[in-house]
């Protein structure tokens, strides 16, 4: 059902680094991110931790992970599926880093987040066909 996951983070001046690990942990708990640096607006340095998570294993602790959403989120993303995906089969989401923090996942449309890109499995690839298997994953069938 998912090729791959790929996520970013950003971990701004004022934030603590390991609380934004313990936040990508509550998605990806095998996850060990890669770090870069980047200079922000006000040239305060930026970190981007970033990783993407192709094992077998991982995926699926990932899918358990979405099975814990409530109904109405996972509503929301179904009725929201053709604007979250791409037309390579890419469906992107946001989850409230601080709301991850504590344990608890939001999906969000903007703000502070963790950025998740899931590649959904699809033949031939096209996001119609993407769209479907998305709809494997939230539980529509």
């Amino acid at each position: 059902m998912i090729h791959n996951i790929s996520y970013r983070v950003f971990v701004y001046g004022t934030e603590n680094e390991e609380k934004v690990r313990e936040a990508i942990q509550t998605l990806f708990p095998n996850s060990h991110p890669q770090i870069e640096t980047i200079e922000g607006y006000f040239k305060n340095p930026v970190l981007i931790l970033h990783d993407k998570i192709g094992k077998k294993r991982e995926i699926r602790d990932f899918m358990k992970i979405l099975e814990t959403l409530n109904s109405s989120t996972k509503k929301r993303v179904l009725n929201e599926l053709n604007n979250k995906m791409d037309d390579k089969g890419n469906l992107f989401l946001r989850f409230d880093k601080q709301r991850a923090y504590l344990g608890d996942l939001k999906i969000i449309e903007h703000g502070d987040a963790v950025h998740v890109k899931i590649k959904i499995a699809a033949y031939p690839a096209k996001k119609e066909n993407a769209i479907e298997g998305a709809k494997e994953i939230f539980g529509e069938k």
